[in-house]
């Protein structure tokens, strides 16, 4: 008698405690009025059939390998090596590109300070000299005419 006031107590208690959305077969109250008015044969049905199963564990997934670092990482090396030549052939094509460019300028617009390296030493016969040494030039420049007297 005991043994069964024990079981009926147990199983009330644990129906009381478990969730109503998981109780299988009747509704929480249809249990507890079984678990009481059936002396032993109540609590056995619930822990044979009312009460919610043990669910199984999850599993632990399995650990996934963990991402190699970069410098140890054959594809993010591959990657950088890849960029590192397209970088190198976009510089290259900068510099030939400059190159044309300032060589093309320099077709264009020469310096008239630079002495063309084609052409030789600059040649002084072209200027015709004067016999006063370029006296009346050097006064043109100043903008006084050499007028004196006009002071």
């Amino acid at each position: 008698m005991v043994v069964a006031l024990i079981l009926a107590v147990y199983a009330l208690i644990d129906c009381l405690q478990t969730d109503s959305a998981r109780i299988r077969s009747l509704n929480k109250p249809a249990w507890m009025a079984i678990i009481l008015l059936i002396p032993v044969v109540g609590p056995i049905l619930w822990l044979v059939t009312g009460k919610p199963g043990a669910q199984p564990r999850p599993r632990p997934a399995a650990p996934k390998a963990a991402p190699l670092p970069p410098d140890d990482n054959p594809e993010f090396l591959r990657e950088l090596r890849n960029l590192d030549d397209e970088h190198e052939k976009l510089l290259n094509e900068w510099e030939e590109s400059l190159r044309r460019r300032e060589e093309e300028y320099r077709k264009q617009h020469p310096d008239p300070n630079v002495p063309d390296p084609g052409a030789g030493a600059p040649d002084e016969k072209k200027k015709p000299k004067r016999e006063d040494g370029g006296a009346e030039e050097e006064l043109r420049k100043r903008g006084d005419g050499g007028d004196d007297d006009a002071r």
